[in-house]
């Protein structure tokens, strides 16, 4: 079916910024603060995607998980986290004490986020936006673009105001999904290259009222961090009836409140709507399910009460942009350096395996060793054909492997603020975001605070 519609034009912005998630956010605020005028439109009536609206409230792959903790996402990310963990509403990775048993994720390797309150920090991004000047249209979709001459010339957007265009110069594609680089005619993959499918998708949700000494006690008896013996004897009780054999709880920024990153949605597809639809149905029976069972079975968790359940499914995976360079599984196992590094990663191999949630591919069939820190490659960012669209987050130029490092939140941010700064460039050079002067790109963000070069600098926990 023909759809002709005559749509109201908005002024002209230098940069549109689709998606206010974890690489959105620094994307529309290093744009402002260079100077060019910026619009950030959010599906989502608050900003942090994932953080908060999908409820994953801690902040990973910002520090080496390792002993020595280093930094390796910086600058925006910092000055966010700092500020908030100073108003109380999250933890400095620093306060939180290295043992093997964290109640941040009980776990060493997860106890290197930021656990944090997903309402103050709503509240700070929406701060932080109004004094760098950004407009927002929050519960606006992004829908399509206007190309001419290989060159994005307006963003077409949706929300009670109806249909309506914007002149801009520039555009941030921060959605997660690829969504403006693939309806711009980007070159992009989705999924698995034998069978597209994508690893499972989570739906999010928080308890209070947890006595995390008793589940510590447990956890310190057997050995058992993810509880497997218990989801054995409920499996061969027919009680347990997921596809996956592990519990997950995380200490947000309060004692006795927990995310619940446990359920493992197989088969969704992140950029079908009906797909998602059926996943958040499917979501909500499990989490009413699980709550139950944690209630009944699960130490520490017998009183615990409902806080929150997620609006937004935690989808890990969908469209991947093929740039110049595609970083490769070989790259990260070797520590390959690249002289257009714009941040870093410290998170390890984590993308389970589409049909066995529990599963990891890269420890435990490739058995895939990495070095301590991952670092990030300006040109990932960078789509083709289009000349003026960059696209921080997961849908990068990679392996999809690599995702398993490069799409946490941490890394996330120092790939928007790059986004943001290069836009800046792009925009005063009239220029392309492929012929972007990464030198003086990495300068700038080097001025600015952010972490481009990898000085080792251990710094033990308090």
């Amino acid at each position: 079916m023909e759809f002709n519609k005559d749509l109201k034009v908005l002024d002209e912005y230098d940069v549109v910024v689709c998606g206010g998630g974890p690489s959105g956010i620094p994307a529309a605020l290093a744009a402002a603060r260079a100077g060019l005028r910026v619009l950030l439109i959010e599906a989502t009536g608050q900003l942090g995607g994932v953080g908060t609206s999908a409820g994953v409230s801690h902040l990973l792959g910002a520090r080496t998980q390792d002993q020595s903790r280093q930094v390796c996402v910086a600058g925006i990310f910092t000055e966010i986290t700092e500020e908030l963990a100073r108003r109380g509403g999250a933890i400095h990775p620093l306060s939180i004490k290295h043992e093997k048993y964290s109640p941040h994720g009980w776990s060493a390797g997860l106890a290197e986020g930021v656990p944090f309150d997903p309402v103050q920090m709503t509240l700070l991004l929406d701060e932080k936006m109004l004094d760098a000047g950004v407009d927002i249209l929050y519960f606006t979709q992004f829908v399509d673009v206007v190309v001419k001459d290989e060159r994005i010339t307006h963003v077409v957007a949706f929300n009670k105001s109806g249909l309506f265009s914007v002149p801009v110069k520039a555009v941030i594609d921060a959605t997660g999904d690829g969504d403006v680089a693939a309806r711009s005619g980007c070159t992009m993959v989705k999924g698995r290259e034998e069978d597209g499918l994508m690893t499972p998708a989570s739906l999010i949700f928080h308890v209070e009222n947890v006595d995390q000494d008793a589940t510590r006690e447990y956890i310190e008896k057997h050995e058992s961090n993810r509880f497997r013996e218990i989801i054995l004897e409920l499996r061969e009780k027919g009680e347990w009836t997921f596809p996956y054999e592990i519990m997950i709880s995380v200490q947000l920024h309060e004692v006795g409140t927990m995310m619940i990153n446990t359920t493992r949605i197989c088969d969704v597809d992140g950029t079908d709507g009906r797909s998602i639809s059926k996943g958040m149905m499917q979501g909500r029976r499990e989490v009413n399910h699980l709550f139950n069972l944690l209630r009944t079975y699960f130490p520490g968790f017998e009183n615990c009460k409902i806080r929150s359940v997620a609006p937004v499914l935690g989808i890990r995976e969908t469209r991947r942009i093929v740039g110049d360079y595609v970083m490769t599984v070989a790259d990260v196992a070797t520590g390959n350096q690249f002289p257009d590094t714009i941040g870093f990663s410290g998170y390890g191999w984590d993308l389970p395996d589409p049909k066995r949630p529990s599963y990891q591919p890269m420890y435990e069939d490739q058995k895939t060793e990495r070095k301590l820190y991952t670092p990030i490659p300006y040109r990932v960012l960078v789509p083709n054909p289009i000349r003026n669209v960059i696209c921080p987050g997961r849908a990068i130029s990679v392996e999809r492997h690599v995702l398993g490092p490069l799409r946490e939140q941490g890394p996330c941010y120092a790939m928007g603020q790059a986004a943001g700064v290069a836009a800046s460039m792009v925009i005063r050079d009239n220029g392309a975001f492929q012929t972007v002067d990464t030198d003086e790109l990495r300068a700038e963000l080097r001025r600015l605070g952010a972490k481009v070069d990898w000085e080792p600098q251990p710094v033990a926990a308090n």
